[in-house]
């Protein structure tokens, strides 16, 4: 089979990254959220990214205009999935959104169209048991940002056929990424791993064992990490980290995975992390130097 358009199904971060990745290497993508709104947000976020890489000489204005060219925008599902080879699903770690978009995308393509899905937690077999060819589902978690991480996590779920498997590992590797194999257990190996060191981090915290600095400086300065992991979890927002520390509590059904009860009161408080403004540490628009929440704060 060769994949030749692909519909992105979710505008926000993620989806917009991944619809980036696949214009810039010459695919036809349809972007596709119910928001308007979102999907002006989505180009305009797409522009700047393409800005930055003219900037630094990544790409030519050449290839950014054609990128741009090659992504078109809907707000309705069924006419932005028809004629797709692949579709990508993006939205927000919601099972039940998630089962009712695969239920009506699965509806609206050709037969031989694979499904995909974004997710950083969400049982793959889940999602394909609402569909009719449960072997054509698969997962592939990005890495965000999109256009600068390599690695896609492919997921496959208990009846994803070899052949659609071989298919987007290649696929990945065209668009310039490194896609690692796994099977479909809670929290994959990504979030298996990364979300409870993060949720540690956040008991250390919570306990008094450490300040925030403190935590992030070990971990980087002693562990060879970019980034802290209070950090991490403001970058990947601390409503996402709680959603899936509470998936793979209840999946595994072990409490060892319980979301921290600070982190349980941050996301109840809507202190999310950049997305807010504020997380673990304060976020000002334009300005780039780290400043510890003054609720953590020494001073």
């Amino acid at each position: 089979m060769t994949i030749k358009n692909i519909a992105v199904i979710g505008a926000g971060t993620m989806g917009n990254g991944i619809a980036h990745v696949f214009a810039q290497n010459n695919f036809r993508v349809n972007l596709i959220d119910i928001s308007p709104t979102q999907l002006d947000k989505a180009i305009t976020e797409i522009k700047k990214n393409l800005d930055r890489q003219v900037t630094k000489n990544i790409i030519s204005e050449t290839i950014k205009n054609k990128t741009i060219e090659n992504i078109s925008t809907f707000t309705s599902l069924s006419p932005g999935v028809k004629d797709a080879d692949l579709v990508i699903e993006a939205v927000t770690e919601n099972l039940d959104l998630k089962l009712k978009i695969f239920r009506e995308i699965n509806e609206a393509v050709p037969e031989n169209t694979i499904l995909a899905t974004n997710t950083s937690s969400v049982s793959i077999t889940k999602i394909a048991s609402v569909t009719k060819q449960p072997s054509h589902v698969i997962g592939m978690h990005f890495m965000n940002p999109v256009p600068v991480m390599k690695l896609v996590e492919i997921i496959n779920g208990y009846a994803t056929g070899k052949e659609v498997s071989k298919i987007i590992i290649e696929l990945s590797r065209q668009v310039g990424k490194m896609p690692c194999e796994v099977n479909d257990f809670p929290g994959f190996i990504a979030n298996r791993i990364l979300m409870p060191m993060i949720n540690e981090a956040i008991f250390s915290l919570y306990e008094n064992v450490a300040g925030v600095e403190e935590i992030d400086t070990i971990m980087k300065s002693g562990m060879a990490h970019p980034m802290g992991p209070l950090q991490l979890a403001d970058f990947i927002g601390l409503d996402v980290c709680y959603s899936i520390l509470k998936i793979m509590q209840e999946d595994f059904g072990n409490p060892k995975y319980a979301p921290c009860p600070l982190l349980t009161n941050m996301v109840n408080a809507n202190v999310l992390g950049i997305k807010t403004g504020e997380g673990f540490y304060k976020y000002t628009r334009g300005n780039k130097e780290l400043v510890v929440s003054e609720r953590f704060s020494k001073k």
